[in-house]
């Protein structure tokens, strides 16, 4: 909005440069601050113009100058820089006014490649290329029972079930489906020490399902294609009093539009059919949860 004395700093954010202008009645007192005492930025930018009828000084700058930082969230590109209003004496003995910092933001949305249904090209498309370079963040989380949020606490009692969400944050990519490769259990944080329970294994099978006293599954339909999620029965190792576990679980993506298959699946078995059951797919990719012979 317009520089004023209700609002004294005004920026506009453009494509490639931030325009600060200032009005010199900073603190709203009617008296004009001294031009030469703003600067903009740490490097000190010192403005390009000034108003006398209007009483203002702006200061033109690119995104990447006067010291200006650059904060990279997952939506937003923030720019940020500050101005500066150090009063220089005209009094060696008093002064009638403070020193001040404005700090100044430039937001700009983080967006996917555009398109055109006039241009058909014959390269790789932007969203391919960058789902390879773009680093993915997994995540696996306790829930409450009925999935609305993360469980505040991580103590159960044997009887109860575990309430486990896999999720993968997707960014710019092209959509994406995610699994849960295998889960171990231990008593330690490495998922290689002894005794160790696999309770998901063989690329997407919840094998913990298959014992008689269990009603451990995957969760289907999907929230998501990103998001998995399964109940496991609580439990605890036999002779050990120990009452923590470690779960180590391997998350994995394949593209959305690409069909499951056995060595991506999410596989929970039926017991009311005695049959092994995917989330999505046809059931023959979930053959080899049986036989053990899986990729």
């Amino acid at each position: 909005q317009a520089a004023a004395p209700l609002h004294p700093v005004a920026v506009q954010c453009q494509e490639a440069q931030v325009v600060v202008t200032v009005h010199r009645d900073l603190f709203g007192t009617g008296r004009l601050v001294k031009a030469v005492d703003l600067t903009l930025g740490s490097a000190a930018c010192l403005p390009v113009a000034q108003s006398a009828a209007e009483s203002t000084v702006t200061f033109v700058a690119g995104l990447h100058e006067c010291g200006s930082t650059l904060q990279v969230t997952p939506d937003s590109l923030i720019y940020k820089t500050s101005l500066s209003y150090k009063p220089t004496p005209g009094n060696p003995v008093i002064v009638r006014t403070n020193a001040a910092v404005v700090p100044i933001e430039c937001h700009y949305p983080r967006k996917g490649n555009v398109s055109s249904n006039a241009i058909q090209p014959t390269w790789t498309p932007f969203r391919s290329t960058l789902s390879l370079e773009e680093r993915l963040m997994f995540s696996l989380r306790l829930m409450n029972d009925d999935w609305s949020s993360e469980r505040l606490s991580n103590g159960f009692q044997l009887g109860e079930s575990l309430h486990l969400q896999a999720d993968v944050a997707s960014g710019n990519h092209v959509p994406l489906r995610l699994f849960v490769d295998d889960c171990v259990a231990t008593l330690s944080p490495d998922r290689n020490s002894s005794p160790r329970y696999a309770f998901i294994d063989l690329s997407g099978c919840l094998v913990d399902g298959r014992s008689d006293d269990a009603t451990s599954a995957f969760i289907s339909p999907r929230p998501r294609q990103e998001t998995l999620q399964f109940k496991v029965d609580a439990f605890k190792f036999a002779g050990d009093d120990r009452n923590l576990i470690y779960i180590t679980c391997h998350l994995k993506v394949s593209p959305a539009d690409q069909a499951p298959n056995p060595l991506n699946k999410a596989c929970s078995f039926n017991k009311a059919s005695s049959l092994w059951a995917p989330v999505e797919g046809t059931g023959d990719i979930c053959s080899c949860c049986e036989t053990g012979n899986c990729p």
